[in-house]
């Protein structure tokens, strides 16, 4: 068996793979507990996901929402990192299968997280992109700014309009703030920077299936979500599922059409699951049977967190927890401590979920949060969403930046990342593939995320 250069150790070896918030939360909480922590990931940095679409949309530089996952551990004697994807799993012999070797383990812990969720339609897959990766994040912002390059060389308005026409699918938080990102954008940017493009050009579509936005939070809330959208320009239509997409014309299920060259899905997601887990525990959408220690069925000692983790053992959530970064923590930070537990020989704890609430940014002095039967809207909610995602934003340099970067979009309305660092691609479908020849892990859920 190849092994990576791993230090010897008599010390019981607990392998996470991944490194988003529950994989960081698990190996901080096993800091001080008499094991050999080793962590994989496929990247060298911790993304902090819920500030992606600002990359995308050119408020923030990529590297103001990564933090080196070495520098989070720096301190941590019995920590070890190592970049690698993993292949699969001998769970009979106790091997996790990677590109860099086979590395034994006696505790396995799954963090691999989520992918955009196309749910089987290949065409949208092919034309449509989703945004789960830095990458996709730069990729997304430099086709959108040469989509508004190209249209100034196009004189047919009809051209125009397909090309800044922008829609969302999927009114979740993501898709809300999408939305609301892009309608600052033709606000605030499209008349400065090109002011040949008049503004009614450009519309920004949000698509929601079901009855309404943010349906995880309160109707009044969506009510006012829905509200606010429409106030800055956004074109909500709730009630409508997207049937087809060929790359220029978007086919809705009420038989209605629209001509656009970007479609951005943000409609679900799915489990990134790993080879060789029991079949039983196994779920369609790629996410793993656990019971409410976080080990998966049908194993001794592999257990997966986060995302991937289909938990049932809250009648609030029947269908399991929600794929949200406060589940991943919470239920990193307690397989940690029932880690420590187990090789003490104490009884182990129960995952118990803690709703800490809810908040979405719609755009400048607007937001919506929930929290304790608390709700906030507008521009108090907007500044307890900025509060708390800088609290949560890794490292006092990305805090920093972050933070001066919004107080001086705010005060000038501006984004100051409108550069084109790599030629865009001419359509979606390349773009795609401009992503994945870059890095051609993306499309593939059996890597690490």
């Amino acid at each position: 068996m190849i092994q990576p250069n791993l230090p010897d150790s008599t010390l019981p070896r607990v392998v996470i793979v991944g490194g988003g918030f529950a994989g960081i939360n698990l190996a901080k909480s096993l800091r001080k507990v008499p094991v050999q922590v080793v962590l994989l990931d496929r990247n060298n940095y911790h993304l902090f996901q819920p500030l992606l679409y600002q990359v995308a949309t050119a408020g923030l530089e990529p590297d103001s929402i990564a933090f080196p996952l070495r520098g989070i551990f720096k301190k941590q004697k019995n920590f070890h990192f190592r970049m690698a994807e993993v292949k699969g799993v001998d769970a009979a012999n106790n091997i996790l299968e990677t590109n860099i070797g086979d590395i034994s383990y006696n505790y396995l812990v799954l963090a691999t997280g989520s992918n955009t969720n196309f749910f089987g339609n290949k065409m949208i897959e092919e034309h449509a992109i989703g945004m789960k990766s830095l990458i996709e994040a730069v990729q997304i912002r430099n086709y959108v700014l040469k989509q508004f390059e190209e249209s100034l060389l196009i004189t047919d308005e009809t051209a125009i309009r397909s090309k800044l026409n922008f829609v969302m699918v999927g009114a979740g938080p993501t898709g809300v703030e999408l939305a609301g990102a892009f309608a600052e954008l033709r606000k605030y940017i499209l008349p400065k920077d090109y002011p040949e493009l008049p503004l009614h050009l450009m519309d920004v579509y949000l698509i929601e299936a079901g009855p309404r936005v943010l349906a995880g939070m309160s109707e009044v809330t969506s009510q006012k979500t829905k509200a606010s959208l429409e106030h800055i320009g956004v074109k909500v239509l709730t009630n409508v599922a997207v049937k087809d997409y060929d790359g220029l014309t978007l086919t809705l299920n009420n038989g209605e059409t629209l001509q656009t060259q970007s479609l951005i899905w943000a409609a679900g997601v799915k489990g990134m699951s790993v080879p060789g887990l029991p079949e039983e525990a196994m779920l369609p959408n790629g996410r793993v049977h656990v019971n409410d220690l976080n080990l998966v069925k049908g194993t001794q000692n592999i257990y997966a967190v986060g995302d991937i983790a289909m938990m049932v053992n809250d009648e609030r959530f029947s269908k399991g927890y929600p794929m949200v970064a406060q589940v991943a923590m919470q239920q990193g930070k307690q397989l940690g401590k029932n880690i420590a537990h187990q090789l003490r020989g104490q009884a182990q704890k129960p995952f118990k979920y803690t709703d800490l609430g809810s908040m979405a940014t719609i755009g400048r002095n607007r937001a919506v949060t929930e929290f304790a039967g608390i709700r906030l809207s507008g521009y108090i909610a907007w500044l307890a969403w900025m509060v708390v995602h800088l609290l949560n934003l890794l490292g006092f340099r990305n805090k920093l930046v972050v933070m001066i970067n919004w107080i001086y979009r705010y005060f000038t309305y501006d984004r100051g990342t409108r550069i084109i660092i790599k030629r865009g691609a001419a359509n979606i479908v390349k773009l795609r593939q401009s992503i994945y020849q870059t890095d051609p892990q993306v499309p593939d859920v059996h890597h690490v995320r």
